[in-house]
């Protein structure tokens, strides 16, 4: 593996200094050249921490780095040959786009030739070119997260480490940035680790997602993986919209486990490690694996909210005393608060959690 994490901790002090705070605890991590890998969980999930540990600003209590094939331990971070692209841009307000982006260079000391080499292919790459000679103030947000994309990139590092780039922005311009980062990443084939806590850019983004929580990895996956098939509820809960419902196990026959759900019967493949007979779990349902009609098919209910987004419509509905969430695509119809109706299960696309 290109870059790995081998049993990584840190421990701070506490503000007593009476006692020590983890914020990163056990964590082990290999990642492939070319990879784009995002570190994805709450605040204080220690996400930050271990980014801050892979680019040396941090040094950890236990455990060691290693990249293409060397150690860390002792590299400080103007030499561990990474770039990072901070929340806050970063950029200094008293030099235009050009000397912004070709800081690093002169720091360096390249040639002219070199630097008028880099700049012209990084801003073209960043879809600056012609913006050079303005100030930053003259910028939009997005053109600024752009230099600070530049500035990174320029310095043709091996690892480009991202420390939750597009949290100053709107709505719209993030979602245009996700899309630009990961052309950029996908061009350049450069290895790249990105922290968010937000669950859309992890997905748009990541070839590989690593969820974490109080400092540990809870599940290492792609997008599609980590939502349909959750290690545990923590997971599922923190990657989109889930409903958990109980369900108790009431019979088995080869390959399929017989199921109590709200009390109706529901029948779903087994695996190994599924729950016995006379034996509760949970049924992991997401909003778009439940269907809604006012047929008299299913589990019938009646509806508690309505949120009206176009493309579809989100309800919850009431069902045998719990409230369930879904999704209804393209619909043809709005039913009211208070409409009785019928819910059905989508068999294929429902999940039985893991014991914890």
């Amino acid at each position: 593996m290109y870059l790995t994490l081998d049993h990584l901790s840190k421990t701070f002090p506490s503000r007593g200094k009476e006692a020590e705070v983890t914020a990163v605890d056990d964590v082990s991590l290999a990642i492939e050249q070319g990879e784009f890998v995002t570190l994805l969980g709450p605040s204080g999930c220690g996400k930050t921490t271990t980014l801050r540990l892979i680019a040396g600003f941090e040094f950890p209590t236990q455990g060691c780095i290693t990249l293409d094939g060397r150690g860390l331990e002792d590299v400080p971070p103007n030499r561990r040959d990474m770039a990072m692209v901070f929340q806050s841009y970063a950029i200094f307000p008293h030099l235009n786009v050009f000397e912004n982006i070709a800081y690093g260079l002169h720091i360096k000391k390249l040639s002219a030739s070199e630097i008028r080499r880099r700049m012209a292919e990084v801003l073209s790459l960043t879809e600056l070119s012609g913006l050079e000679h303005r100030a930053p103030h003259q910028l939009s947000g997005g053109q600024q997260q752009r230099v600070a994309l530049a500035r990174a990139l320029v310095m043709e590092p091996k690892v480009l480490l991202f420390d939750e780039p597009l949290s100053n922005l709107d709505a719209r311009l993030r979602e245009q940035m996700r899309a630009e980062i990961r052309r950029i990443q996908q061009t350049l084939g450069i290895t790249s680790v990105y922290v968010t806590h937000d669950q859309a850019e992890a997905m748009t983004l990541s070839d590989r997602i690593v969820v974490m929580n109080r400092g540990r990895i809870v599940q290492i996956g792609t997008a599609h993986q980590i939502y349909r098939r959750p290690a545990n509820a923590f997971v599922a809960d923190f990657i989109g919209k889930a409903n958990f419902l109980p369900a108790d196990v009431v019979g088995m026959a080869p390959g399929r486990l017989d199921l109590d759900v709200l009390g109706w019967p529901l029948s779903l493949p087994s695996s190994d490690g599924a729950p016995r007979v006379g034996e509760r779990t949970t049924l992991l349902a997401r909003p778009e694996a439940i269907l809604l009609n006012v047929s008299g098919k299913g589990y019938p209910g009646r509806i508690r909210r309505v949120a009206y987004l176009g493309p579809v419509v989100e309800y919850d509905v009431e069902v045998a005393g719990a409230v369930l969430a879904l999704t209804q695509y393209d619909p043809r119809e709005v039913y009211p608060v208070g409409t009785e109706v019928h819910v059905q299960l989508v068999e294929e696309a429902l999940y039985l959690l893991p014991t914890e």
